[in-house]
């Protein structure tokens, strides 16, 4: 998996480019939605081997789960803007497993459980999967994790803020363009 901080950049930027309101709290819930697939590491509490179809990188992971949990807080909290709440939350959702399936570990992803339990990974794998556990990851490979999430993630994550920052000025600037 990415760690907490890559999905959390991910949830953030999206959450900044689809909602001209600001929401905090849907900003807050976007982040959250971009790391809640990773709550299924509580299935090897429960004996539930990876493979499972509810086991890591598994049905949280799914598009079905992206779209339930999209659907759910939309109607929960999205009360004048639907379609920018379903959209946030579904993207956020999302990302978490495609950030995984560009990751160097793992068995997969299963994008599309629970109509096919293959998992699956991008040809692009550069991230440097993330250790389970807080222990692990204060390691030298935790600093892996971290430098290969900059690269990939933040940074790319900054810069399509900082270009919707830039249009958003220039368009305050020029209002007749």
């Amino acid at each position: 998996m990415a760690s907490i901080f890559g999905h959390s950049a991910v949830g953030f930027t999206l959450s900044k480019l689809i909602d001209n309101k600001n929401n905090r709290l849907l900003l807050w819930l976007a982040i959250i939605s971009a790391i809640l697939p990773d709550f299924d590491v509580i299935a090897f509490k429960f004996g539930i081997p990876y493979a499972h179809p509810l086991g890591h990188r598994g049905f949280t992971h799914s598009i079905v789960f992206a779209l339930l949990w999209a659907l759910i807080l939309m109607i929960a909290f999205g009360k004048k803007n639907k379609l920018i709440w379903f959209l946030v939350i579904f993207l956020s959702t999302i990302s978490h497993g495609v950030l995984d399936a560009m990751t160097s570990g793992g068995e997969g992803v299963g994008f599309f459980i629970p109509f096919n339990n293959h998992r699956f990974f991008f040809s692009f794998r550069d991230i440097v999967v993330s250790p389970l556990g807080l222990k692990n990851f204060f390691s030298e490979w935790g600093a892996q994790v971290i430098f290969s999430e900059i690269k990939y993630v933040i940074l790319p994550c900054f810069f399509i803020l900082a270009v919707r920052f830039l249009i958003k000025n220039i368009k305050k600037s020029f209002p007749d363009t």
